[in-house]
């Protein structure tokens, strides 16, 4: 980034803003595998206002709650010692025994070893639920009530929440000063890339793209992209609250609901689930799963043994697709690239974004951001409240006339891609006078369109009696 745009994010984020340097935190995380949100969390508490780091301070802190030699905390536990530990955490809740357990699985500690006390769970209500968490947990090894065998007791706990709010107003404000095309290199550099390192626009909205899920509330989309373009980065690192599958075999109890445990899956308690690697994961009863799937895809609910499952997670499919020396797909059947049991077309139209990875450049050195940019701490959490602004769904019907005869699916896909374009591009338009009808239609309404229909045109590759036609969508003035 330039240094005038530089000045502006640095002046309208002030405390939101770090100096990334991927060589220097290189080698200070080095051996350690966080994600960038933790990483910056930690930059922040050891950082000099001109940007430098307090390397000495900031080792001797990684040291003490992160240990390079993961084995050895159970060894430490075991020689009668309390560990502080920032750490990766699991939480399952045993209805039968009334034990509410969690696992660390980077240090090897299964969830049937470890057990939250009561007074640390009222202590955080609401926050040790279900599912993954971070957090600075203290533990130690205590006895059973029995007496006779040992568990791993989590003592403390400090939740890693940085920001306790975030507020979208201030966003709003702050993304008045840009222009859209400041603000997607503003977006660029806050995932950590270089916007200077794309070759176009259309590059740069592409992998933007890969957002929607994180800002709007199921979303389901596809991508296929060669290998390379950093489909794994951008959802394993960027936001606690996305859950990335990479391969293997995935069954209807770990996505949905166990019912041996009567314990929800982690599309329960996340704002998106990713699926790496698309080709390589093997549905366990693919029957079942896809009957599943179906359900939670058109309606945001499915049904396990009479019990109602129901979330607002959306759903990314990613997957490597072979292109041709022009850099296009080789066939024409894009879905070609799935595996058999995806390519199946009633499920494929459930989803609602196609993501055409082709147009994204290959990750490489000239691409890793360097300089002042929004924090990915505070990234992440403003992309998560931006879920629930509902204002940008009211402007959408306030402004977009369509055929009434619309297919419902069709409808419904074009306004949570538009919807979520507005919250990422355009979060300042919080009233229908302060929207560029030209940008809305440019930016979010037009792309909408093209995305879904690309949905609706390889699942009629598939099945004929799928119609590729799209219905009609323009902008109206109120």
């Amino acid at each position: 980034m330039n240094q005038e745009l530089t000045k502006k994010v640095c002046g309208q984020f002030a405390a939101m803003t770090i100096y990334k340097d991927p060589t220097t935190t290189g080698s200070l995380f080095a051996g350690r595998n966080l994600p960038s949100f933790v990483k910056d969390f930690l930059l922040k508490r050891y950082i000099n206002s001109d940007g430098t780091i307090q390397r000495e301070r900031l080792t001797t802190f990684l040291d003490s709650v992160i240990p390079t030699n993961q084995a050895s905390v159970k060894d430490r536990l075991d020689c009668g010692e309390e560990l502080t530990l920032l750490a990766r955490f699991i939480v399952e809740i045993d209805l039968i025994k009334g034990v509410r357990r969690f696992g660390i699985p980077d240090v090897g500690i299964k969830t049937r070893e470890g057990q939250i006390p009561e007074y640390v769970y009222k202590n955080h209500i609401g926050e040790l639920v279900e599912g993954e968490k971070w957090g600075i947990i203290k533990l130690a090894l205590l006895p059973d009530d029995c007496g006779k065998k040992y568990h791993v007791e989590m003592v403390d706990y400090k939740p890693f929440k940085p920001y306790r709010s975030v507020d979208a107003n201030y966003l709003c404000n702050a993304r008045e000063a840009f222009t859209i095309r400041e603000w997607i290199d503003v977006l660029l550099s806050a995932m950590e890339y270089d916007p200077d390192g794309f070759a176009s626009q259309t590059e740069k909205i592409e992998f933007l793209t890969r957002l929607l899920v994180f800002v709007e509330p199921r979303l389901n989309v596809i991508e296929l992209a060669p290998k390379g373009t950093g489909k794994s980065y951008v959802f394993g690192n960027l936001s606690k609250y996305g859950w990335l599958v990479s391969g293997g075999k995935v069954t209807r109890a770990k996505l949905f609901f166990d019912k041996q445990k009567q314990q929800n899956g982690i599309i329960k308690n996340h704002d998106f689930t990713a699926f790496d690697e698309i080709q390589t994961i093997v549905f366990q009863e693919p029957a079942e799963m896809q009957a599943a799937l179906k359900s939670y895809l058109e309606s945001g609910k499915t049904t396990i043994d009479n019990n109602e499952f129901t979330s607002e997670c959306g759903l990314m499919l990613m997957g490597n697709i072979p292109l041709d020396s022009s850099k296009r797909p080789v066939s024409y059947r894009y879905f070609d690239s799935l595996p058999q049991h995806f390519r199946e077309s009633a499920l494929l139209d459930r989803f609602h974004c196609f993501i055409e990875g082709w147009h994204l450049p290959r990750i490489n050195k000239g691409l890793i951001f360097k300089g002042w940019t929004i924090n990915v701490e505070y990234f992440s959490e403003i992309l998560h409240e931006l879920r629930t602004q509902n204002i940008y769904g009211i402007i959408f019907d306030r402004i977009v006339k369509y055929d009434k005869n619309a297919d419902t699916r069709d409808f419904n896909a074009v306004k949570r891609i538009t919807v979520g374009y507005m919250k990422l591009l355009f979060p300042h338009w919080t009233s229908v006078d302060k929207v560029d009808f030209d940008e809305f239609d440019m930016y979010c309404l037009q792309p909408a369109i093209r995305r879904r229909g690309i949905i609706k045109e390889q699942c009629h590759y598939i099945d004929p009696e799928f119609k590729t036609a799209m219905p009609r969508f323009e902008v109206s003035l109120p």
